[in-house]
Parts: C-alpha cells; structure tokens; sequence
C-alpha cells in the first residue's frame, strides 16, 4: 500500500491531500474488514470501520466535485468502483 500512496501523493511528504487521506482509510478499511470477519462480536471496530467508511465516502464526493480528473485517477488506481 506505501507503493501505491507514494504514486497517488503530490510531493514526497505529502499526508494531508484528499487523494493520500483517501488512500489510507482505504487501506484501514480492508484491514478492518478483515478484523471485522474474524470477530464478529468486536462492536467496536464495526464502528471504526462505518466511522472510516462514512469518511471516505465524503472525500470522494469533494474530489468528485471540484478535482474531476484526480478522482477518476484516483478510482481506477485504489479499484474501488466497478
């Protein structure tokens, strides 16, 4: 995943961009899941996990609104629509 947030970053410390930000509750997501699969009673990150989900969500909306070409670049390099 460093691989891939180092290809989506502007510059080399780059960690406040909404694409970066976007790639990493990404990453925290599938780790979360997979959590969540394994432990079904853990409520606690199932919360995390719709906490992380919810944010995503409202970075892609920005992106999608204002930088049109960073959010599909970013879509198809993270595979998250289909």
């Amino acid at each position: 995943m460093k691989d891939k947030i180092k290809n989506i970053a502007n510059h080399e410390k780059d960690t406040g961009s909404s694409e970066v930000q976007i790639a990493l509750l990404t990453d925290k997501i599938l780790n979360l899941s997979g959590h969540i699969n394994k432990n079904k009673k853990d409520k606690h990150s199932s919360v995390g996990l719709l906490r992380a989900v919810n944010k995503r969500k409202k970075l892609l909306e920005y992106l999608k609104k204002n930088k049109i070409e960073s959010y599909k670049k970013l879509i198809s390099e993270l595979n998250l629509r289909k």
